[in-house]
């Protein structure tokens, strides 16, 4: 199986000027004390916000998940791969995807994508039909599980700083969403929302990260505690 990380510049909405790349397995070592019921393999696709632009690589919140399944359900994760990169498009997701070959024995696969779609004007409609692709290269490198796969929403930036609340951009992500969430549907693979959660950015902005556009470590928290970590863990333990 191939381990491949893409870190590149802040591509979506901002610049960054330095190019961070990282290669191989990004799961965060166990503690000394920490004894595993469970070890899965866990594969993240997606965009910036997979990534974590402008936080710390723990603070993302696939190694945040990661942690607390440990922590917390004693399932360990090992390795955690990432496919991501500042900027993606579906398309350009799906294009890296064919070059990487993640392979096809992740135990566990989760799929992110479609703000930079809706920043670039793309329609809905193409959208979801790239989404669908996607959706269908994540199931196959579950090997074919749909039960292995789950479809985390897209975050809300207009409120953040950078957004400045404007509605418009909460009605495309909404339409976006729900786009999203009808192909994950079609397919019984579950569809988690975390976007309510990315629109407590104005009020606390301690949610949002320091570049005044992506969440901040503490959101991605939000995201595994209110959110992912119940739900992921339940989807193990019934595939275990």
């Amino acid at each position: 199986m191939r381990s491949i990380i893409l870190l590149f510049p802040f591509l979506f909405l901002l610049a960054c000027s330095k190019e961070d790349v990282v290669m191989g397995p990004t799961g965060s070592p166990a503690p000394p004390s920490a004894e595993p019921d469970t070890t899965i393999s866990f594969l993240a696709l997606g965009d910036s916000y997979t990534i974590g632009t402008s936080v710390a690589a723990d603070e993302r919140w696939p190694n945040q998940l990661s942690r607390q399944l440990l922590a917390r359900e004693k399932i360990a994760v090992e390795p955690l791969e990432i496919v991501a990169r500042n900027g993606w498009r579906t398309d350009n997701l799906a294009n890296a995807l064919a070059a990487a070959d993640p392979g096809e024995n992740f135990d566990l696969v989760s799929l992110l994508i479609g703000v930079n779609d809706q920043f670039q004007g793309f329609s809905v409609d193409g959208y979801q039909q790239r989404f669908r692709a996607l959706l269908e290269s994540a199931i196959g490198y579950a090997g074919g599980d749909t039960s292995r796969v789950f479809v985390v929403s897209i975050p809300d930036y207009a409120y953040t700083p950078f957004g400045g609340g404007k509605e418009s951009i909460s009605r495309e992500i909404d339409a976006f969403n729900a786009a999203a969430e009808s192909v994950a549907t079609s397919y019984g693979v579950p569809f988690y929302n975390i976007t309510p959660i990315t629109r407590r950015g104005l009020q606390q902005p301690d949610l949002v990260a320091s570049d005044n556009l992506h969440p901040s470590g503490k959101q991605y928290g939000l995201w595994v505690e209110e959110v992912l970590l119940a739900r992921v863990a339940g989807l193990i333990r019934k595939n275990g």
